[in-house]
Order: C-alpha cells, then sequence, then structure tokens
C-alpha cells in the first residue's frame, strides 16, 4: 500500500512538474513581449477564477467583473513573477485580494448577495444528507428544497469573514488541499486547516435545525 501512494505520488509530481514547465515557458515568453503566450494560462484557469469569484459573490455579473479584473491584474504584474511560487498559487492570491477588496467596497454602495449555486457542484456539503439525491430521478426534487433553503444557506454565509468565505469556496468548490489554500493565503497549513474547521462548524451549527420540507 505504501509503495502504490509513493508511485502515485510521484506520477502526480511528475505531471505536476510537466505543467509547470510549460506555464513557466509561457511566463517568460510574455516577460520578454509576446502577449499571445498569456492567452493559453487564460484558457487554463479562467473557469476556476469565474467559480472562485461566484462563490464569493453569487453573483454571475459581478464574477465575470471581477475574473477580467483579476487577469489584467496578474498580466500587469506577471513581469515581476520570479519563478519562486506556481503560477496558480501567484494567480489566486491575486483573485483572493482582489475579490475580498472590491466586496468591501460594494458594501459600502451596494447590498452584495451571497447566493451560490451549490447544486452545480455537487450540492452544498452543509445540508443534511436526507436533502441530496444521488440518483436521478431525484434531482428536481432536490433542487425545488434547496432553492427554498437558500435563504438559510446565504443567511449562514454571510457571517463568515471574507477569509473564512475565501477557504470554504477553495476547499468545498475548487477542490484545493489544505497546503495550496495555505500557500495562497500567505500562511500555514495548520491555520488553513483550522480557519475551514471553523467555517465548517459555524456553517453547520447555523443549518443544523434546517429539515426537508
Amino acid at each position: 500500500m505504501e509503495n502504490n501512494e509513493q508511485n502515485l505520488n510521484a506520477g502526480t509530481e511528475g505531471s505536476s512538474n510537466s505543467v509547470q514547465e510549460e506555464e513557466f515557458a509561457l511566463i517568460r515568453a510574455v516577460q520578454a513581449g509576446d502577449r499571445d503566450a498569456f492567452g493559453p494560462l487564460v484558457n487554463r484557469y479562467q473557469r476556476k477564477i469565474y467559480l472562485l469569484a461566484y462563490g464569493m459573490t453569487g453573483n454571475h455579473a459581478d464574477a465575470d467583473d471581477l475574473a477580467q479584473e483579476v487577469f489584467l491584474k496578474a498580466y500587469g504584474a506577471l513581469g515581476r513573477f520570479k519563478f519562486k511560487s506556481q503560477f496558480y498559487t501567484w494567480l489566486y492570491r491575486i483573485a483572493v485580494n482582489t475579490i475580498i477588496t472590491r466586496r468591501k467596497q460594494w458594501r459600502r454602495h451596494r447590498h452584495v448577495e451571497l447566493n451560490p449555486e451549490w447544486d452545480e457542484h455537487g450540492g452544498s456539503p452543509y445540508l443534511p444528507n436526507s436533502l441530496k439525491a444521488s440518483t436521478p430521478g431525484g434531482e428536481l426534487g432536490r433542487r425545488e428544497r434547496q432553492k427554498g433553503l437558500q435563504e438559510q444557506l446565504d443567511a449562514a454565509l454571510a457571517g463568515l469573514s471574507e477569509k473564512h468565505r475565501a477557504v470554504v469556496v477553495m476547499y468545498d468548490i475548487e477542490g484545493m488541499s489544505h497546503a495550496e489554500i495555505a500557500k495562497v493565503l500567505g500562511c500555514s497549513k495548520g491555520t488553513a486547516r483550522s480557519r475551514l474547521h471553523y467555517a465548517h462548524r459555524y456553517l453547520r451549527q447555523k443549518l443544523k435545525g434546517v429539515k426537508e420540507g
């Protein structure tokens, strides 16, 4: 079993190194003046950055605007990329900081509703199992029940700080590991795990009274 895990890790690391080398080559091309080399990087991460923005705002238009802003900032800063971290970690750090800053600005001028459509990504991880459908026949019923429960979920998410919400989105929607989240947020893996634990506990506590309608 241990040997199998070592082989699997070795394969994953090899694949990761290949991706990193490819991305670093594109970054060097951009830094040398090839603007078109940035396109493949955008194509690779635009959906992930959009989902991150949407998960934190619950608004498609805002997510579109934020994703564009993130890539514009990334392009402008790419000349200062030092190749000391993976590109996606660097990009996510820009994205999280940009989204948090914008949300704080928006909050001063307008109400921002949190309304992430968890059903598009496997369902909210905080709702009771009885509210989640595992068969196609139960899909419509699940969607209807989740629609009615959205206000409770919105209120629970709204109670989290920006950084706690970011951890939730990166872990539960993006599928990132504690180590990856820690690199993005510039904190220890223990801190990332602690924030996620607090956020999950808070959300489950807020939603523990939710019952099937």
